[in-house]
């Protein structure tokens, strides 16, 4: 249906302006795209092409499947229908979004209005796609290439009744309120200049604090849980990279060299050699293993701006980087063992419902032997086969140094984030000539096991303030808890009990209504905001009021912060 949608929008497009040539237009998740080489689409056009898409679901025209040679339907499209990005799927190989090249190819039909290159399936006719919104527009290079044409992407969706489009509609002015470079801005987290470059992100106070508590938390965890805490530079000489396989296979994502005497470094886009260093410093024994090494580490990646989106995609941020070291024995109790760590981990967030995934690595990019790939794959698998978690497999889609297993987390609107990576790799060790000694006091090469449960700092801060709509958890907030001076009364002694209590508190002792005030922590989204006057002062209480809007007045301020104490500790939700 919605496949059909985006072949009904190119042809209004088609209809409105007849010179527009179209390229892609698939369906995606609960929805579509078409990219269309056109005039810039301004915000008025998408209500003169839905308007003229309602005209041609009106007239019932049914999709009609045709095959015909290849070069036959070059010819077609050079000629009768010229849309020369059709004609060059055509001549091309078996890349993304391109026909399988074979002598017979399908197109489609929508009577004789309309003609497009589709494998299909399609719906019996146009009057079938549904109730459809268009919703958006935006840039997109041909092929991705920042080289090649810049085309029109005009995004739709559709859905069998009109109840399910309102819902789903609702739904993304949802997400739009929660989008968390709006909250970033509102309350006052993170922002982006302009002067400091795409996709760097400037921490304030406020946000700075929060990462803080989440850096905090997972040092500590990671602690707990047996980890060694390591440090890494940012930056590395040329050779480690050739080493590690990144020069070869990932320099694209990487910052260009910076120029030294003693030859080039590069700001590092991955920790994982730099834990092999310390691996490789000392001499290892199998009673050693498994090591465990953890990281806050910063790196950086060269992304193609069209591909930054706030703190879920930036060129700068931080991993909860960890590399445990083991056996070949102990792999599988070792992956194991850190699915059991991210279900703790993110239980503490409230985040639950985790989609996991199996992801195979791609010959054509992979480094090692395949021997070494289908060992790591084996390891993964048996590891999943024995956890209580059900998994699809994706294949092609690991690391270029092994296959790995995601875990895709549902907010709360639904959605979908691929949080934590566990990769298990049999190459690294390999290229950097890994050893201990075993049992046998012969030399032997271990396994490396790659895994970040935040994923990064950054892309989970940002998944969880959409979660919660910028409403932390008291443990989180950066402010738990404000004092609203009433009149001209002495607050000193409450503030300075709190504060002494370790809590975060502020105070709003300016000269405007308590309302106003109120209101303006009621923004903010503080935990708990504690009203004192006169009377408070005088009886040691507090009027208290929780972020859900709940009121309680002369609550004795032992009471509350007992009640605070045992909120935060707990890290209630």
């Amino acid at each position: 249906m919605r496949h059909s949608a985006a072949h009904v929008m190119a042809q209004a497009v088609v209809r409105l302006f007849p010179d527009a040539k179209y390229a892609i237009g698939p369906a995606i998740d609960n929805g579509f795209y078409y990219d269309i080489e056109m005039p810039p689409v301004a915000d008025e056009d998408l209500e003169r092409i839905e308007e003229e898409m309602r005209k041609i679901v009106a007239e019932d025209q049914p999709f009609v499947r045709e095959e015909m040679p290849r070069l036959e339907a070059v010819k077609l499209f050079t000629d009768e229908f010229p849309q020369p990005y059709k004609v060059e799927i055509l001549q091309g190989g078996d890349e993304e979004g391109q026909v399988k090249v074979g002598e017979v190819v399908s197109l489609y039909r929508n009577g004789d209005a309309f003609t497009d290159l589709c494998l299909g399936p399609h719906v019996e006719s146009t009057s079938k796609i549904g109730h459809f919104k268009l919703l958006r527009h935006s840039g997109a290079y041909w092929r991705g290439d920042e080289s090649r044409p810049q085309l029109q992407r005009i995004y739709g969706t559709t859905w069998p009744t009109k109840r399910e489009l309102d819902e789903y509609l609702e739904r993304l002015e949802e997400a739009e309120r929660r989008d968390h470079r709006k909250l970033g801005r509102d309350l006052d987290l993170f922002s982006f200049p302009q002067e400091l470059g795409a996709g760097l992100v400037i921490w304030h106070p406020k946000g700075g604090m929060v990462r803080k508590i989440l850096e905090d938390f997972s040092r500590n965890i990671h602690i707990e849980r047996g980890y060694d805490i390591v440090a890494s530079p940012h930056i590395g000489k040329s050779v480690l990279w050739k080493t590690s396989g990144h020069l070869p296979k990932y320099e694209e994502s990487m910052y260009p060299p910076i120029e030294a005497d003693e030859g080039e470094y590069y700001l590092k886009p991955m920790n994982c050699p730099f834990h092999v260093l310390v691996y490789k410093s000392r001499t290892r024994s199998y009673r050693d293993l498994p090591l465990r090494f953890s990281e806050l580490g910063t790196v950086y990646r060269h992304e193609r701006s069209g591909v930054l989106h706030g703190i879920f995609r930036p060129r700068g941020f931080t991993q909860d980087d960890s590399h445990i070291f083991c056996r070949p024995d102990q792999v599988v109790d070792e992956i194991r063992g850190v699915m059991d760590f991210v279900v703790d981990f993110y239980n503490v967030f409230g985040l639950t419902d985790a989609v996991v995934h199996l992801s195979t690595v791609d010959p054509k990019v992979a480094i090692g032997s395949s021997d070494m790939w289908r060992e790591a794959e084996a390891a993964l698998r048996t590891a999943l086969d024995g956890s209580p978690f059900t998994y699809d497999v994706q294949e092609g889609e690991g690391a270029f140094y092994g296959p790995k297993i995601d875990f895709d987390y549902r907010d709360a609107l639904g959605r979908l984030h691929q949080l934590t990576t566990i990769q298990c790799d049999f190459a690294l060790p390999e290229q950097f000539g890994l050893e201990y000694i075993g049992e046998d006091n012969t030399t032997h090469r271990p396994v490396m096991v790659h895994r970040a449960l935040y994923g990064s700092v950054e892309r989970f801060l940002g998944v969880y303030l959409e979660h919660t709509a910028g409403a932390f958890p008291a443990w989180l907030a950066p402010v738990q808890m404000r004092v609203i001076q009433m009149r001209d009364a002495d607050t000193s002694g409450h503030l300075a009990r709190l504060k002494a209590e370790g809590f975060r508190v502020d105070l709003d002792d300016a000269n405007e209504t308590i309302q106003y005030k109120i209101r303006r922590g009621t923004l903010e989204k503080i935990p708990w905001l504690l009203t004192v006057g006169g009377k408070e002062v005088e009886g040691g209480t507090v009027s208290v009021r929780t972020r859900d809007g709940n009121d309680r007045r002369g609550v004795p301020l032992d009471e509350f912060i007992a009640e605070a104490h045992e909120a935060i500790d707990s890290r209630a939700l």
